[in-house]
């Protein structure tokens, strides 16, 4: 006797993205769901009335274990960078800073 059972939005939207990462068959084994009922919620997905919300991503796209060390180390890389050059720029407007005060103290006293 076939069980009609209700599942939420979250459970349809992880069955899809599993489904997306090792195959529709494997994931509705797993999942212990029909068949069927995973292959319309990839039909709906693929339709887009099952939206998989943000941060879904085709697993073309998705960084692989190696690539993700590799790009975090450059965004670091390059964020170091852009602190130096922002310190550089700090320093150089405290000097500035600094120059004018003195500056405008040393007018104000001729001013007396």
């Amino acid at each position: 006797m076939a069980e009609n059972r209700q599942y939420d939005h979250e459970y349809k939207v992880q069955a899809v993205k599993l489904a997306k990462e090792i195959g529709q068959a494997k994931a509705a084994e797993e999942l212990g769901i029909p068949k069927n009922t995973m292959y319309g919620w990839v039909r709906a997905n693929r339709r887009g009335s099952l939206d998989l919300g943000t941060g879904s991503q085709p697993p073309q796209s998705a960084l692989t274990l190696n690539e993700e060390p590799i790009r975090l180390r450059q965004q670091v890389k390059k964020q170091e960078k852009e602190i130096r050059r922002l310190k550089k720029e700090n320093d150089f407007l405290e000097e500035a800073s600094a120059f004018f005060a003195a500056s405008r103290l040393k007018s104000a006293k001729t001013k007396e």
